[in-house]
């Protein structure tokens, strides 16, 4: 009977890898859920001594640490994949290993630099060119695939896109932002204010997936748009909708002086294949900007918003350090 190992197993992906997989004991017996706080300080020699009791069949990795910086963000997660590798093999585990699956996301097409080709596909271009940070998915895919190569297992590779799910301490988490700015909005006794694009919240996208030795997007194969989900979120917190979410002018986009825009990377990912789209020097292929009706950097200093903050966590028992971490 196959046995597994799931590292990252507090966090919000490897904490429902670990719940699904103990749903069934028949398929896999036993699960070895590994956690460290520390992870980048974790040299394979003190890790082989810590696991050399274990024998798996399936690695789920789903361990991953923030960093500020991308090129720090390269090595240190990079380093971990390489570090948790070497110390299977140091211990033997490495052997008898059928698969090695590695979650990633959807950094993968450069959507934090700008607007990508669309879909987006597993096999577009990797975004290699010295113009972009370094991106760490590319560096963990590489290793795993060499590693893959010279242990001979089988390897999987998933591109999710926004994950959801509960996790101490983790604010990397759509749902704690939405939480947070929804219930000061029912504290203040204010309407919940859609805080992006007009585009945004009524347009929908999908793309499908596939699967097997090999990197594949995960998606339901449903759609979605927040013009379906705000009205949702407003009843579960108890707010109320404004009868005018946008003016005309909001389609501008100029929403005035409470307005987002941020400028992304000069070179938006749909560059990449701009030559075989016909897009080169179009409109498409230009800095991107984020337009927002709200910046909600600014409204998070607002006097009225963090004293509404302190009342509810005070009140509800809340971790406070929520408010300044959560994204």
């Amino acid at each position: 009977m196959p046995n597994a190992i799931v590292t990252g197993a507090t966090g919000i992906l490897g904490r429902e890898i670990v719940f699904e997989l103990a749903k069934n004991t028949k398929t896999c017996p036993i699960v070895y859920a590994l956690s460290r706080s520390k992870k980048e300080n974790y040299p394979p020699n003190d890790m082989a001594k810590e696991i050399e009791h274990i024998d798996a069949d399936y690695v789920f990795f789903t361990a991953y640490l923030a960093q500020d910086d991308e090129d720090d963000a390269t090595k240190v997660n990079g380093d971990m994949l390489q570090n948790f590798i070497t110390a299977l093999k140091l211990t033997g585990t490495a052997k008898k290993i059928k698969r090695f699956l590695l979650t990633t996301g959807c950094k993968q097409y450069g959507v934090h630099f700008g607007a990508p080709k669309n879909p987006m596909c597993e096999s577009d271009h990797w975004l290699k060119n010295p113009d972009y940070p370094s991106n760490f998915y590319y560096r963990q895919q590489e290793i795993l695939k060499k590693e893959a190569e010279e242990n001979h297992w089988e390897w999987t590779v998933t591109y999710p896109n926004d994950v959801i799910g509960v996790a101490k301490g983790n604010f990397m988490n759509l749902v704690s932002a939405i939480g947070i700015y929804a219930s000061i909005c029912k504290e203040l006794n204010q309407p919940l204010i859609w805080p992006g694009s007009p585009y945004f919240y009524t347009r929908f996208d999908t793309f499908a997936s596939r699967a097997a030795s090999n990197a594949f997007n995960v998606v339901n194969g449903d759609v979605e748009s927040w013009q379906n989900l705000w009205p949702r979120l407003a009843a579960k917190f108890n707010c109320r909708i404004p009868d005018k979410m946008f003016d005309d002018k909001d389609f501008e986009p100029d929403f005035g002086e409470n307005k987002l825009v941020m400028p992304l990377h000069p070179t938006p990912p749909i560059s990449e294949s701009a030559a075989e789209s016909g897009l080169v020097d179009s409109a498409y292929t230009q800095q991107s900007l984020v337009h927002g009706k709200i910046d909600l950097s600014r409204w998070a200093k607002k006097s009225e918003v963090k004293e509404a903050w302190q009342r509810l966590a005070t009140r509800e028992r809340l971790d406070t350090s929520a408010f300044d971490n959560a994204t």
